[in-house]
C-alpha cells in the first residue's frame, strides 16, 4: 500500500472510515485495537481526514503511565534501555561487557572493543609464556581464567560454570547450552595439559 510523502495518506486504501456516522474512505491510520509487539506492527484504524484528525486531538499517548514512566518514555536514550537477549543482566557472563551496565550505547561498545584487545592480547601473553598451547589459551578464556591457576582453581572454575549454564542447576534455562557445551570442551582440554603435571 502507498503512503504519499506528506499527509501519511494512503490512496490504495480500500478500507472505510471506521468513524460510526462516516461512509468516506478510510485512507489514514490511526493506532489499532491491538498495540504492535513481537507479534507483529497491531492493528490499525482506518480514518477519513476529517475523522483522524478528530481521533489524533483526543488522543493520548501517555494515557495510564505514571510521571516516572512519561519522563522515561521521552528520554532520547529511552530505547536503548529495551530488554532483548543483548541487554539482559545475562548477557555479558562469559567476561564480555553487559550492555545493560551502560546508558550510552558508545561506552558499551568502547567497552567489548576493549574486551576483544585485551582477550587477544591475554592469549598472546599466555601463549608466549609457553606453559600453554594456543588452544589450551583459547580455552583459559573460554572459562574466564588467567595465567595464574592450578589443577585445584580450574576444577572451581569448572563447578561455578556449569552450575550457571546446565539446565539441572539453573531452574530449566536451556539458553545458555552453546556455553556449556564450550566450558565443557575448554575444560576436557586443561585437565589434561602439561602445566598441572
Amino acid at each position: 500500500m502507498a503512503q504519499t510523502k506528506f499527509h501519511g495518506r494512503y490512496e490504495e486504501s480500500e478500507a472505510v472510515c471506521e468513524h460510526p456516522t462516516c461512509q468516506e474512505v478510510g485512507e489514514f491510520r490511526a493506532p489499532g485495537y491491538r498495540p504492535g509487539g513481537f507479534d507483529g506492527p497491531g492493528e490499525y484504524r482506518w480514518y477519513c481526514l476529517e475523522h483522524v484528525r478528530e481521533f489524533n486531538a483526543g488522543y493520548d499517548w501517555f494515557e495510564g503511565m505514571s510521571a516516572e514512566e512519561i519522563l522515561e518514555a521521552q528520554l532520547p536514550a529511552s530505547g536503548w534501555k529495551t530488554e532483548n537477549p543483548t541487554f539482559k543482566p545475562t548477557a555479558g557472563v562469559d567476561g564480555m561487557p553487559r550492555w545493560a551496565d551502560f546508558d550510552d550505547p558508545l561506552d558499551a561498545i568502547g567497552a567489548r572493543v576493549a574486551g576483544i584487545k585485551t582477550r587477544a592480547e591475554r592469549e598472546a601473553k599466555m601463549a608466549m609464556d609457553g606453559r600453554f598451547s594456543p588452544d589450551e589459551a583459547r580455552a583459559l578464556d573460554t572459562m574466564g581464567l588467567g595465567l595464574d591457576i592450578d589443577r585445584k582453581r580450574l576444577r572451581q572454575r569448572y563447578s561455578e560454570l556449569v552450575r550457571r549454564y546446565h539446565p539441572d542447576r539453573n531452574g530449566g534455562d536451556r539458553k545458555f547450552e552453546s556455553r556449556l557445551n564450550n566450558v565443557v570442551e575448554a575444560y576436557q582440554l586443561l585437565r589434561k595439559s602439561r602445566a598441572f603435571a
